[in-house]
């Protein structure tokens, strides 16, 4: 009973891995995620810094001006 409990689980696994791998190319390919990457190259471009890094460094700047 174990043995066949399990062997229905496995096997479902397997499609539900192969659903999920072909959604992640589905999901590269939005309209929002172009625009963002589109965004973040003319940032690249004109600041050296792409979108996260200046998050990353405002974060910070925040960060130490509440440790003051």
């Amino acid at each position: 009973m174990i043995l066949f409990t399990t062997l229905i689980f496995v096997s479902g696994c397997t499609e539900f891995a192969i659903l999920m791998s072909g959604s992640s190319i589905a999901i590269s390919q939005n309209a929002y995620v172009r625009a963002y990457n589109g965004a973040d190259f003319l940032t690249v471009i004109s600041t050296e810094k792409s979108i996260k890094k200046h998050i990353y460094d405002k974060t910070i700047l925040h960060f130490q001006e509440l440790k003051r």
